[in-house]
């Protein structure tokens, strides 16, 4: 059997993806093939369950186009589908007087992107939040908690009860164009599709080059390691807590994030990880490994980010310096209110001149399109994410 359509990858945009497809083209017949046993294994499962407002995007960028809509949309599609989310605001604390210029251009950066949002003193931070301290801060009420686990299951029904299969265990051995079709191999049984699209996350590279695409970057694996602070600390938190990113760092520092199920953590970091798919700490895959060294990019990538990336070391071996971290805008946490959770790794394209790409990267033939790069965050607008990949599959169809 020939389908219409395939998806390589079961994380949020593979899903998103294939709603978009379904939409624009009803009754067509659509295989998601998922590597792993079950959805989100990665990216999705493990990520904060924040609902950006898309403060931190240049104004007019896709970025914060794509960010404003899809949290607007992940709110409606969550009250559609009976799916809990809660609207708690996120506050960007400032802590040192060089953050303050950087706070002041976030929030101009703010209102040309239409997102409500309000700065505030000292006082007022204490008084919204008096477990918190800083200079000043930016209030932003619309960001917002949710389960994507869950909101991936509700888009996993939507997509079954239009007739997508969904099959599990199941990953690329080989990928063939053909003028007619493309043909996957699955070392098991070769399937057959009029379109590909290929949503692989931490192994987007690789699909890629299996398919015989030409690219010019690397997928770095970066850890984000998380703490789950204790029942002590059930209650420190209302509001998601941020400070003050890093000028041209993809990362948004350490932040406190009161989770959907009544926990509270801290996180993450951003240290550099030894496997793409290993989630304890020092996991290390010696294939991943010998594809980052070998790249020439992520030297390059090492010595613009020496400085940030020691910090990252530092706050990874030892628990006081991540603790120190969090103090700063968190005066009142202890050593003690650091209890370690799964980690998340984030899928960094590091291209050949060593930067790292903050923005979407595709790869596309006549009858494949690759997602190459999806940047945070990706979650908040995986659905206008999947309505854009779709989009460019349907312009230049044969």
């Amino acid at each position: 059997m020939t389908h219409d359509f395939c998806i390589i990858g079961g994380g949020i945009v593979g899903l998103a993806t294939a709603r978009a497809i379904l939409a624009a083209r009803p009754g067509a017949s659509l295989l998601l093939l998922e590597k792993e046993d079950r959805l989100g294994r990665h990216q999705t499962g493990h990520n904060s369950g924040v609902i950006h407002s898309g403060i931190y995007y240049a104004p007019g960028s896709l970025k914060a186009k794509l960010c404003r809509e899809g949290a607007a949309r992940t709110k409606e599609f969550c009250a559609e589908h009976g799916i809990p989310f809660e609207n708690r605001g996120k506050l960007i604390v400032a802590t040192r007087q060089e953050e303050l210029p950087r706070l002041e251009a976030l929030h101009g950066r703010s209102e040309e992107n239409a997102i409500e949002t309000e700065m505030i003193g000292a006082e007022a931070i204490a008084e919204r939040e008096p477990s918190i301290t800083g200079l000043g801060a930016i209030w932003v009420p619309s960001a917002a908690i949710v389960s994507y686990s869950a909101v991936l299951e509700a888009l996993a029904a939507e997509l079954r009860a239009q007739g997508a299969e969904i099959r599990f265990g199941t990953a690329p051995e080989a990928i063939r164009e053909l003028g007619s079709h493309v043909e996957i191999d699955t070392g098991r049984e070769l399937l057959e599709t009029d379109r590909l699209v290929a949503c692989a996350g931490l192994q987007s590279d690789r699909v890629a080059k299996m398919a015989g695409l030409a690219i010019g970057h690397r997928i770095v694996p970066f850890r984000g390691e998380y703490y789950r602070l204790g029942t002590r600390c059930a209650d420190i938190v209302s509001a998601m807590i941020y400070p003050v990113p890093e000028p041209g760092l993809p990362f948004l520092g350490v932040h406190l994030t009161p989770m959907i199920d009544g926990s509270v953590t801290v996180g993450p970091n951003a240290m550099l990880g030894f496997a793409r798919e290993g989630y304890p700490k020092w996991s290390l895959d010696f294939r991943d490994m010998a594809e980052t060294l070998s790249f020439p990019g992520f030297w390059k990538s090492i010595a613009q980010n020496i400085r940030p990336g020691l910090d990252e070391i530092g706050n990874s071996v030892f628990r006081r310096r991540y603790l120190d971290a969090c103090r700063r805008y968190c005066p009142s946490l202890e050593l003690a209110d650091l209890t370690p959770m799964d980690c998340g790794i984030r899928a960094q394209a590091v291209m050949a001149d060593g930067t790292m790409q903050h923005d979407f990267l595709f790869g596309q033939t006549d009858r494949m399109l690759h997602v190459l790069n999806a940047p945070s965050p990706a979650a908040t607008s995986a659905l206008p994410i999947g309505d854009m990949i779709a989009g460019k599959l349907f312009a230049d169809a044969p």
